[in-house]
């Protein structure tokens, strides 16, 4: 710290502090991106040192957390998951009422043992196949789903990147590692209570219809029409989106191309020219009049220069923005997807909102969804081009099912080996990473994308930024002013208030910077109160996962967001109740286990 700001300096952090934390809460830019700013203004004022920085990419928990995504994807490609979650689609044909049960049973099983993102998002088409099966909207069995991918996670210590993060921050601070499944008693607790609030109360979610939910099925099977300007054509010389009869009746005008170049520019450019391309798009019965006639029904002129050129069938269909989507960013405008696959974007949706007209020129994001139209082979292509989801269908990738049995031996491995104290988790996660990675059961390309690297770059500025907290001794300035009002009472009030501050700051940032900036408070508040740090750190582990308010705080919540049509209010008054229920039972249950 500069000497002149060295007496101020905890009120410097602290102010950097909040500013951080306010700009998470607006979302003024990406968190990573604020976070690595936070870091560059500390280490200029001085509260942070370069040793700090590489101190904080020396943390155990971001390679970890590295290991682990990949331990997961592994699981993924050879088919492992798919195969669990597939017998619970099975089930529905048989007992449809304790098919949804199950499913969330199953989500909170497996997201114990592996990481919650790839799992949501494998089970989102899922969910809405069993949704379609029950007769139900997909807004009743998406944000369950989410629900208990979280309340399983908090079963065991790899079961969240937060659970792992949390504990390499107590350990910096001088606490023994937490085992595997030292949070287990508590997290089955809570896993089991919250399922079973999901599995009763799911059926007064609100019936939500998707952007696809609103076209009959009929109309979801359409075609692209290519039609051919000649020299005598009227429209020689018009702006195509002014000809009428380019949208008569379910006519859409989709492209003009020319010279087999897509012209999007404004002007004289964007005139119709002889020798041009209109792309249509209509229903059948619409294509197979222009084929009988060789023209374009319902034209104003009797020759209207237009000469029908080829077709070939569409179908439209819901995808989803995944967090390592390539097109996050951009706009449709941009992206040209219809040059580079063939495909068209129709509509926008985000947070409940379709976006109208806006949409091309709207930067994309996490959790957006896109009704598109083309043709099935022209839709994987996009979906797999540019790592999209199909909302509509599973993957139909194929599968390495042949490495499933290694896939599955190295997370019992890793598990066990845990549970045994051969090794601390993170040596265990990384030989396990090079077991999949050795083996084939993915490849390397697919292993480094399945990371999502800006949670990596958001874990390592904010062990950086904490390490600015420790240094200005921001932390003891805020248990100092805590302990007066906290030593007279019992220390379960100290506990429940710990798990408060991180609920509350959870719902408004994202959840792992919420871990490393109330871990060392909590750590050192029980010590001024005479606690014990544990369960105090383990408040921190239940309450920075339990983001069940906003679909913000945490990752799979804003990808079910757009993929079941919510509304923003739909999470809290769903997700209030169970709010409440696990915060009662974890804090009563945590001293029970670790006597304060």
């Amino acid at each position: 710290m500069f000497d002149l700001l060295a007496n101020y300096a905890p009120y410097i952090v602290g102010l950097v502090l909040l500013l951080l934390l306010l700009a998470f809460a607006t979302e003024i830019r990406p968190p990573e991106v604020t976070a690595i700013g936070a870091v560059g203004v500390l280490l200029v004022v001085g509260a942070i040192s370069t040793d700090d920085l590489l101190g904080a990419m020396g943390n155990s928990a971001p390679v970890t957390i590295v290991a682990m995504f990949i331990i997961s994807a592994a699981l993924v490609r050879t088919g492992t998951l798919e195969a669990f979650a597939g017998q619970v689609t099975g089930l529905a044909k048989r007992t449809p009422v304790a098919a949804a049960a199950m499913l969330l049973i199953v989500v909170a099983a497996m997201s114990a043992f592996t990481n919650n993102t790839p799992l949501v998002m494998m089970m989102i088409p899922i969910g809405i196949t069993l949704s379609r099966q029950l007769g139900e909207t997909p807004s009743k069995i998406l944000m369950p789903i989410s629900f208990a991918a979280i309340l399983g996670g908090t079963c065991t210590l790899i079961g969240t990147s937060t659970n792992i993060l949390v504990d390499g921050v107590a350990q910096k601070q001088g606490l023994a590692p937490f085992t595997i499944f030292e949070i287990a008693p508590v997290g089955i607790i809570v896993a089991i209570v919250g399922v079973a609030y999901l599995a009763i109360t799911r059926r007064f979610l609100p019936s939500r219809d998707v952007m696809s939910a609103f076209l009959a099925e009929g109309d979801r099977k359409r075609y692209a029409m290519s039609v051919y300007v000649s020299p005598t054509s009227p429209y020689v010389g018009c702006k195509p989106e002014d000809v009428a009869v380019f949208k008569t009746g379910n006519r859409r005008l989709v492209d003009l191309v020319r010279n087999d170049v897509s012209i999007t520019g404004q002007g004289d450019d964007r005139l119709i020219r002889s020798g041009d391309v209109i792309i249509l798009n209509s229903d059948e019965s619409d294509v197979m009049t222009i084929r009988e006639r060789g023209r374009l029904p319902l034209a104003t002129a009797d020759d209207d220069g237009i000469i029908p050129m080829s077709s070939h069938k569409s179908i439209i269909a819901e995808v989803l923005l995944l967090p390592d989507a390539l097109c996050i960013g951009q706009t449709l405008s941009q992206l040209e997807f219809s040059k580079k696959y063939g495909v068209n974007p129709i509509a926008l949706h985000r947070r409940g909102e379709n976006l109208n007209e806006r949409f091309e020129r709207t930067p994309l994001r996490v959790g957006d969804t896109l009704l598109v139209e083309g043709a099935q082979a022209d839709l994987r292509l996009l979906t797999e081009g540019e790592h999209l989801m199909n909302v509509s269908e599973p993957k139909s990738r194929g599968f390495k099912t042949q490495k499933a049995p290694i896939a599955i031996g190295v997370i019992l491995t890793v598990i066990v080996a845990a549970a045994l104290d051969v090794m601390p988790i993170a040596g265990l996660a990384v030989l396990g990473m090079a077991v999949v990675l050795v083996t084939r059961c993915i490849e390397p390309d697919e292993a480094f994308a399945a990371v999502d690297w800006r949670i990596i770059g958001l874990i390592v500025a904010m062990l950086a930024v904490g390490s600015g907290l420790e240094n200005a001794g921001l932390v003891e300035v805020l248990v100092d002013a805590a302990t007066p009002f906290l030593s007279s009472l019992p220390p379960i009030y100290a506990l429940a208030a710990i798990y408060l501050l991180s609920l509350l700051l959870t719902e408004l940032v994202t959840n792992n910077a919420v871990a490393i900036v109330v871990t060392p408070i909590a750590i050192h508040l029980a010590l001024a109160l005479g606690a014990d740090p544990r369960p105090f750190v383990i408040a921190v582990m239940f309450a920075a996962s339990a983001s069940f308010l906003t679909p913000i705080g945490y990752q799979t919540n804003t990808l079910i967001y757009g993929a079941g049509g919510y509304r923003f209010l739909d999470f809290a008054r769903y997700g209030l109740p169970l709010t409440i229920v696990v915060a009662v039972t974890s804090i009563v249950a945590i001293p029970l286990i670790w006597p304060l």
